[in-house]
């Protein structure tokens, strides 16, 4: 039999030492990479400031009141300062009117052929804000709208 032949043991390579105008060359040079990462991750990466800034795109605003001509008003303040604000308005879209009746005896004991009938209208309106900003959420905050109307915002 033949003998398996033996490889000569590897070598390691034995690195130059640099000299020290070298190493202050590359330390700079590491600092500057260090400092454009860190300026394209500031650029992609926005802090907690500016994400609370970020604009809705659409804001959606259901008025609804027993009283159309004070529903009205209300409705025509919001689309002033919407517009006022730079934001993009459709509406006032009129909704259908909810009508509840009520049936109510008029004595309390006999003539049940006599009766009282009541309703409530409840007048509704329907206002749709685009590309809004920071400046008109604000805004809407802000404003102070007659007694009687009920406001619905959905945000999204």
């Amino acid at each position: 039999m033949i003998p398996p032949k033996k490889e000569p043991p590897k070598t390691k390579a034995v690195k130059a030492k640099k000299s020290p105008a070298k190493k202050a060359a590359s330390a700079a040079k590491s600092a500057k990479d260090i400092a454009a990462t860190a300026a394209v991750q500031a650029k992609k990466e926005p802090d907690e400031k500016t994400k609370k800034k970020v604009p809705v795109e659409s804001i959606r605003i259901r008025l609804s009141a027993f009283d159309h001509i004070v529903l009205d008003e209300a409705a025509r303040k919001i689309i002033d300062t919407a517009q006022r604000s730079g934001a993009v308005v459709h509406g006032p879209t009129p909704l259908p009117m909810k009508i509840r009746k009520f049936t109510v005896n008029r004595s309390t004991f006999k003539h049940k052929d006599a009766r009282d009938q009541f309703e409530m209208r409840t007048h509704r309106r329907l206002i749709d804000l685009r590309e809004t900003t920071f400046k008109t959420i604000e805004s809407l905050q802000n404003l102070s709208l007659p007694s009687g109307v009920d406001i619905e915002i959905k945000m999204g």
